[in-house]
């Protein structure tokens, strides 16, 4: 008999966390990120911050992408009742194409941990989704920190990566919850003003009716203009609209 199929639980817990406080980081920040490879709207990412005196975290927090909107929507509440602090901050596509979707994500994760900061809230170590450490500053890094004209002090607290933390950190889950929400109702917003993208459905994301309207309008203002857009196909044969490749 072939052994059972193993299966990965999706249900995040404070195990990870708690194994940090007891190495002595008592103050963290799960971080999360939504919006990185969409075609409109502004790179978001989440914070909370949590304690050993949060305990679990409400029933049904996981990772944004696992909960139906409706769901996320009643779970916001719930999580800024359950952590010490929250923050969200976005960088806009103007920022993006000017600097690259990297470096916004940096911007939109201090902007988030620097409103904190200004609510007395400095946590002794972020915990990110992923396996690259996009929030410090290369400058801030390593030898380059001593180096000649280098800053005198890093801007960010420090970093621990791990792969699939929304599913495993309660409170990196609950990050992008509330990342994911507030960037859902800014695109919801947006959609309103610019009806022909289907932003209150695809929230700036390469769906095809999005992908179909950027052929016949162009890009607007909250287009990414140095993602690889659809060209906009005039009459003629002739483009009008000249974008590089994907930052």
């Amino acid at each position: 008999m072939s052994p059972a199929k193993r299966t990965v639980s999706r249900t995040p817990t404070l195990r990870v966390e708690r194994s940090l406080q007891r190495d002595g980081y008592r103050l963290l920040a799960g971080m999360d990120e939504v919006g990185r490879g969409a075609l409109a709207g502004p790179v978001t990412v989440g914070v909370v911050i949590i304690d050993e005196t949060c305990r679990t975290a409400p029933q049904g927090v996981k990772d944004s992408k696992l909960l139906p909107p409706a769901a996320r929507e009643r779970m916001v509440p719930r999580i800024q009742r359950w952590c010490l602090a929250h923050a969200v901050g976005h960088a806009s596509p103007d920022e993006i194409d000017a600097i690259g979707i990297i470096a916004a994500l940096r911007l939109a994760g201090t902007r988030a941990l620097d409103a904190l900061a200004a609510a007395g809230w400095v946590p002794d170590l972020v915990i990110l989704d992923g396996n690259h450490d996009w929030l410090t500053d290369p400058a801030h890094a390593g030898l380059l920190a001593f180096a000649d004209g280098a800053p005198a002090a890093p801007r960010t607290p420090p970093v621990t990566t791990m792969i699939k933390a929304d599913l495993k950190c309660s409170s990196v889950a609950a990050a992008s919850v509330l990342a994911k929400v507030t960037r859902d109702r800014l695109m919801v917003e947006l959609g309103g003003e610019h009806t022909a993208y289907g932003w209150v459905e695809n929230k700036g994301y390469a769906a095809p009716e999005h992908l179909a309207a950027l052929r016949v309008h162009g890009p607007c203002a909250h287009h990414r203009r140095s993602w690889n857009l659809p060209l906009a196909v005039g009459e003629n044969g002739s483009t009008d609209l000249d974008v590089a490749g994907m930052a």
